[in-house]
């Protein structure tokens, strides 16, 4: 696997994070084929690299699920 530099990309919040430190989830969207993912309270730690279309099918299986009470 070849190495993707995400030194100069832009990440962003997922729409479900909140702003009291919950989970928080970011991505970055405009790396070609890819979707980087990492913990926003912790990006030292990694990022998480999926395929473009397992991202998407997996953001659609949760979207289908719909919300859940903790």
């Amino acid at each position: 696997m070849r190495a993707i530099d995400l030194s100069g990309v832009a990440w962003r919040k997922s729409s479900y994070s909140n702003t009291s430190g919950g989970d928080c989830v970011e991505v970055a969207d405009a790396v070609p084929s890819v979707v980087p993912v990492r913990d926003s309270k912790a990006p030292a730690r990694g990022t998480l690299v999926f395929q473009a279309g397992a991202w998407a099918a997996f953001v659609d299986a949760v979207k289908r699920q719909g919300p859940r009470s903790r």
